[in-house]
């Protein structure tokens, strides 16, 4: 039997994990172009998703809703709220009633349980994130 002192390790394990990808997140955000930010955003938006179909069929709710949470965060408070809708014309208002739109969207999804709500807003996002990473060599940018 372990005392609570040799046990410690083990217990402080997902701390530790969770630290290390937030430092590993952290430095990537600090060292990259604003291409490479946005594409971030797409990434971490489809890796949500995935986690969120993983646990909505494995019946994990708490981790469902963690995942679409975050995957609502990204859109509204990274993609959306990144938008100049001033200067950015008819492309920043389309873009911005199509994040209002999924954002709306993930949410059904978590309140009904429906992963093929999750597939729509996956279709909508994916050609916008193909999209981005053509264009990352005309920015400049070594970190695009």
């Amino acid at each position: 039997m372990f005392s609570s002192a040799q046990s410690m390790p083990f217990a402080r394990q997902p701390q530790l994990a969770r630290a290390y990808r937030s430092i590993a997140a952290e430095t990537g955000v600090t060292d990259a172009s604003p291409h490479r930010l946005v594409a971030m955003l797409y990434e971490g938006f489809v890796e949500a998703l995935a986690q969120a179909r993983g646990a909505m069929r494995s019946g994990e709710t708490e981790t469902k809703g963690r995942a679409i949470g975050r995957a609502v965060r990204i859109v509204e408070e990274g993609l959306r709220a990144g938008l100049n809708l001033n200067a950015g014309g008819r492309l920043a208002s389309d873009l911005n009633q199509l994040y209002s739109y999924v954002g709306m969207r993930m949410t059904q999804a978590n309140l009904r349980n429906d992963e093929t709500l999750l597939d729509e807003c996956l279709a909508l996002m994916q050609p916008l994130q193909e999209a981005w990473t053509r264009i990352a060599p005309t920015t400049g940018g070594s970190n695009a």
